[in-house]
């Protein structure tokens, strides 16, 4: 996908989101609250969504996946997706209405994740020979090259599954690892079922012209990494001072998150055009 395609569908799904919350604001009981938290929802996973959408790059460039291949693991991955935060939000949203206290376990899970992302050093990963590579080799015989866009093939009248689908497998599991993170930030935000689980997919569906825009201007966004992290720990924060009853209004969260997020985008900008290594 080019680079103004995909803005041009990045913007699509932006105003899409926008007018799904403006429609929660006119026909929800509480309409007003209701959409503020989706609206605080969809910026947080769609913050959140930007490391993961580096990790997929840096799995694509592992395989050396060329563009068509790419477009067809995220279209199952983002329906894979769907269906995996459906679980991990009802899940979640169970836990949270019998166990008050485990809002508290989400948040230090969140400000772990943050110093964890902070700390974690820059390096090349190869994915090619990973644990999860590993595991899909023991479930269903794989073959060690790829067969087009095929996920599967037939050899001798016995199935294979290919290396496109491997990747596939290895995209899920990081969306997996991805949710951890991303569905207890949200419930600093709200508690209730449908709006953590419309932002979800509203900021999931935008993801596939998201990577496209970032697999051309990844260089240039060399510090969003911290921005997220910041975000993490501050949703981290706001969920385990509630243990203190004090508690941090939506505006104010969502002003706070998009300032973050203003701040790493435009150190990125203004530094990685000072740095060498991305004239």
């Amino acid at each position: 996908m080019k680079t103004k395609k995909a803005l041009i569908w990045v913007l699509f799904w932006f105003c899409l989101a926008t007018l799904f919350c403006f429609g929660i604001y006119l026909f929800m009981e509480n309409g007003e609250q209701r959409a503020l938290e989706f609206a605080g929802g969809y910026v947080i996973e769609l913050s959140l969504s930007v490391d993961n959408l580096f990790l997929f790059l840096m799995i694509f460039s592992s395989f050396g996946l060329d563009g068509r291949n790419q477009r067809r693991v995220l279209n199952y991955g983002i329906a894979g997706a769907i269906v995996l935060r459906f679980l991990f939000i009802v899940l979640g949203a169970a836990l949270v209405a019998s166990f008050h206290w485990v809002m508290y376990i989400f948040g230090a899970i969140l400000i772990l994740s943050a110093a964890r992302m902070v700390m974690k050093r820059e390096e090349k990963a190869d994915f090619t020979d990973s644990q999860t590579m590993r595991f899909v080799g023991k479930v269903i015989p794989c073959t060690n090259t790829f067969e087009g866009q095929r996920f599967f093939i037939k050899r001798e009248g016995k199935t294979y599954a290919t290396m496109l689908f491997a990747v596939l497998v290895l995209v899920e599991f990081s969306d997996i690892v991805f949710a951890i993170d991303s569905i207890p930030a949200i419930f600093s935000i709200t508690t209730h079922t449908f709006i953590i689980f419309t932002s979800n997919m509203f900021a999931i569906l935008g993801l596939r012209s998201m990577y496209f825009l970032l697999e051309k201007l990844h260089k240039s966004f060399c510090y969003v990494k911290y921005g997220v992290a910041a975000i993490l720990a501050f949703t981290g924060v706001k969920l385990c001072i509630t243990f203190f009853h004090v508690e941090i209004g939506i505006m104010l969260s969502i002003a706070i998150i998009a300032w973050i997020l203003l701040v790493s985008i435009l150190a990125s900008l203004i530094f990685s055009r000072k740095d060498p290594k991305n004239a």
